[in-house]
């Protein structure tokens, strides 16, 4: 049991770690290099795109219009991102404003000649045996490519998590203090006495049966 517990406990944090990691806001330095429309065909990959219910037009092929948005990192890898609406479904961007963020990566298209540097924040993953692509959240353009804007967002979040932890921590350990352990010192001393009335029974039954065997 003790083995199950400890591997039951392992499953759950690495399941919070990589929801946190999805859902979470991050932030990176890079150079747009191309904006486009494409068709893409959603299938297994449907619970990483948008909701049917934020206006995204799919047809009964499966396939679906999706913007997208090509960046070079720092170091000369590319990226790829979608740019579509949240809604008000999970996770909670809120975003409607796909089209105006699309307008505004195209404005700030660059090439390696004469660069053109901004933050991009998203959330989600690449997994390019699924076709899945983080979404983009906001643009801003920064200094140069060794801007490192603060990410608020995610600290935040991680912040108010911690706080959350800790208070229930705390609820948790007032309730077993108020409760468990006093149950658990009833059942101690019940267990106690239960033994000593045991123990009584044995010695007379001992008593009992030395008397009537005759031995001492």
């Amino acid at each position: 049991m003790r083995y199950f517990m400890t591997g039951l406990g392992v499953a759950f944090g690495i399941a919070v770690f990589l929801f946190l990691d999805y859902a979470l806001p991050s932030k990176q330095t890079v150079r747009i290099a191309n904006t486009y429309n494409r068709q893409i065909e959603i299938g297994a990959n449907g619970i990483f795109f948008a909701a049917d219910d934020t206006g995204t037009a799919q047809n009964t092929t499966g396939r679906r219009d999706v913007l997208f948005i090509d960046v070079v990192r720092p170091n000369g890898k590319v990226r790829v991102y979608r740019n579509e609406d949240t809604g008000w479904v999970w996770p909670p961007y809120f975003k409607y404003n796909s089209s105006t963020l699309q307008g505004r990566a195209a404005d700030l298209v660059s090439n390696r000649n004469d660069p053109l540097w901004v933050s991009v924040t998203s959330y989600g993953w690449r997994i390019d045996w699924l076709s899945v692509y983080p979404n983009a959240v906001s643009i801003r353009q920064v200094d140069g490519p060794d801007a490192r804007p603060v990410n608020w967002g995610a600290q935040i979040v991680l912040v108010v998590i911690g706080l959350l932890l800790v208070l229930i921590w705390r609820m948790w350990n007032q309730f077993r203090e108020r409760t468990i352990d006093p149950a658990a010192r009833s059942i101690d001393q019940a267990w106690d006495r239960a033994d000593a009335r045991a123990d009584r029974a044995r010695g007379r039954i001992g008593r009992w049966w030395a008397g009537l065997t005759g031995r001492k």
